[in-house]
C-alpha cells in the first residue's frame, strides 16, 4: 500500500482559525487574518476542539493519493459520502493480468496462500478468455453493421472488458484519489482507525492521520478511534484495549508512514 497527501488547503489551521474569528469577533474580512500568529491560531483551534464546534473545520481540504488497495477496501471507503473519488476504471482499463491483494491472514498460512494465488490464477484466466470472446463477437458484430475496422476494434475491446469485469474479485488492485474536508476526515478516522474497522482500510486510515499530523498537527492532535479523545462507544463489541490505542494516537508523530 502506498498513500501521499497529494494537496491540502495552504495555511489550513490558520483559515480554520480565522473562520472561527469571524463567528466570534466584529472582525470584517479584509483583516481577518491579521494577528494570527501560531500563538493565536493554536488558542482558536483548541477553544473550537474543546466547544466541539466542527463546521469551521469544513474550509479546509486533503487529497490523498492512494495505491495497492483492493476493491473490497473501495467498497467500504465509498460509503464516506462527503468527499470526491476518482478510481482506475475497470471499464476502460484492462485488466489482463491485474495486481491482487492478500489479506495477511491468507499470507501467514502456506496452504492458505497457495490456494488464494490458485484462484487469483484462475480469475485472470477467466477474466482473459472472457475478453477476448466477447472482443471477437463485438468486432465481427460491428464490421457486419459497416463501422470500419480499426474503429470496430477499439470501440469491441471496451465492450468486452466491461463485462469480463464482473468475474474479478473483491482483491483485484486499484487505485484512487481522495479528497475530504477535515470534518469528514475526523469522522473518517473516527470510525476506520478503530480496532473494529476492517484490517486494509484501517492501514490506509492511519497512513492518512499520520499524514494529515504532519500538516495540521493542532487541529488533529486527538483524531484516531473514538476512544483517542473519549470514551470507547463501542460497548460490549469493544477491543478493550482503549487505554493503548489512545496513547498510540496521541504519541503519533506527524508525517509519512509508508510500509510495504
Amino acid at each position: 500500500m502506498n498513500v501521499e497527501l497529494l494537496s491540502h488547503t495552504p495555511d489550513p489551521e490558520k483559515i480554520i482559525a480565522a473562520a472561527a474569528k469571524l463567528c466570534y469577533s466584529s472582525s470584517g474580512i479584509d483583516g481577518i487574518l491579521q494577528g494570527l500568529d501560531e500563538e493565536k491560531t493554536t488558542n482558536f483551534l483548541n477553544r473550537l476542539m474543546s466547544m466541539g464546534h466542527e463546521s469551521p473545520i469544513e474550509h479546509i481540504s486533503f487529497t490523498f493519493g492512494v495505491e495497492g488497495v483492493s476493491r473490497s477496501l473501495l467498497a467500504q471507503l465509498t460509503r464516506h459520502r462527503i468527499a470526491s473519488y476518482s478510481v482506475k476504471s475497470q471499464r476502460y482499463v484492462k485488466e489482463g493480468q491485474f495486481e491482487f491483494i492478500t489479506p495477511p491472514e491468507i499470507a501467514a498460512l502456506p496452504e492458505a496462500k497457495a490456494e488464494f494465488e490458485r484462484a487469483m490464477a484462475e480469475d485472470v484466466a477467466s477474466y482473459n478468455r472472457l475478453a477476448d470472446m466477447l472482443y471477437e463477437k463485438h468486432v465481427a458484430d460491428m464490421i457486419a453493421d459497416g463501422m470500419e475496422e480499426k474503429k470496430a476494434k477499439n470501440a469491441a475491446e471496451k465492450k468486452a472488458i466491461e463485462d469480463a469485469r464482473y468475474v474479478l474479485p473483491n482483491a483485484c488492485e486499484t487505485k484512487l484519489i481522495l479528497t475530504m474536508n477535515a470534518r469528514s476526515l475526523m469522522n473518517f478516522f473516527h470510525h476506520r482507525c478503530c480496532e473494529r474497522a476492517q484490517w486494509e482500510i484501517r492501514d490506509m486510515a492511519t497512513r492518512m492521520l499520520a499524514l494529515v499530523k504532519g500538516v495540521a498537527p493542532t487541529l488533529f492532535a486527538t483524531a484516531g478511534p473514538s476512544c483517542a479523545a473519549g470514551p470507547c462507544p463501542e460497548g460490549a463489541m469493544s477491543c478493550g484495549k482503549a487505554a493503548e490505542k489512545r496513547a498510540y494516537f496521541r504519541n503519533m508523530a506527524g508525517g509519512s508512514c509508508n510500509q510495504d
